[in-house]
């Protein structure tokens, strides 16, 4: 993690800047070279889309398998029943009614959260950096650089569903859970670590890389800060499952 805001944003092409292809690839081997080009030139469309079809893709051919939906199914029980809820047949009955029309779902919530999600983020960060920190970025700029840091995301997506499927089961396989496989699941510390991702905290690194070139700040207090509000989200919910089991 570098710890040196530029001075000025790493020089990107003179006329048109990077490609799609080459931001695509930029996210994951030279981000802040690529992020300093979304910064300069703000487009966001490409990147979003491909990301979007990608992961309402994998989830419409994953859970149009039975292994898929069966996995889906035993994943929203052992959820539900963490809070402390016992399901009955009927309701029972009921989920796996629903889980047949997964597939359609979860694509469609996708293809429509996807942009509305990163749409509330860039208002967020917008009104902290902008209102609060004395920033000048638009919307449409940080719009830009949240749309390229989901591609880590999309990254995710890509490397677990294929693993999913040959465990049959939707357990992440990237949470800091599978290095503590001696802790019961239902502890709070195996609630934890298996809430953990280290996709997720890939993507919060590189949004704070991206924000840190927008706003020309260092990157280590952007992501010191979002990491403390990931991790303090996370450790709540699991303490919240756990005085409920």
């Amino acid at each position: 993690m570098t710890d040196t805001a530029p001075s000025t944003p790493a020089r990107a092409e003179p006329s048109t800047g990077m490609g799609l292809v080459r931001r695509l690839v930029g996210v994951f081997v030279s981000p802040r070279a690529t992020y300093a080009d979304v910064a300069a030139r703000p487009r966001w469309f490409g990147v979003m889309a491909i990301s979007v079809v990608l992961v309402a893709g994998g989830f419409f051919a994953f859970l149009s398998t039975e292994v898929g939906r069966q996995a889906l199914l035993d994943q929203q029980t052992r959820l539900i029943e963490s809070f402390g809820v016992n399901l009955n047949d009927a309701v029972y009955a009921q989920m796996e009614s629903g889980i047949e029309r997964a597939r359609y779902t979860t694509a469609a919530g996708q293809l429509v959260g996807f942009p509305l999600v990163a749409a509330v983020i860039a208002g967020i960060l917008l009104g902290i950096f902008n209102a609060l920190l004395g920033g000048d970025a638009t919307f449409k700029q940080v719009f830009a650089i949240i749309a390229h840091s989901g591609l880590i995301g999309a990254a995710q997506t890509a490397f677990s569903l294929p693993i999913d499927y040959v465990q049959e089961s939707m357990s992440s396989p990237t949470t800091l859970g599978v290095f503590a496989p001696f802790l019961e699941e239902t502890s709070f510390m195996g609630r934890l670590l298996g809430s953990i991702d280290l996709f997720q905290i890939w993507g919060i690194l590189s949004l704070a890389i991206g924000l840190g070139v927008l706003y020309k700040r260092r990157t280590t207090p952007i992501a010191t800060t979002m990491f403390v509000v990931y991790f303090v989200i996370v450790a709540t919910i699991a303490a919240i499952r756990t005085s409920l089991s």
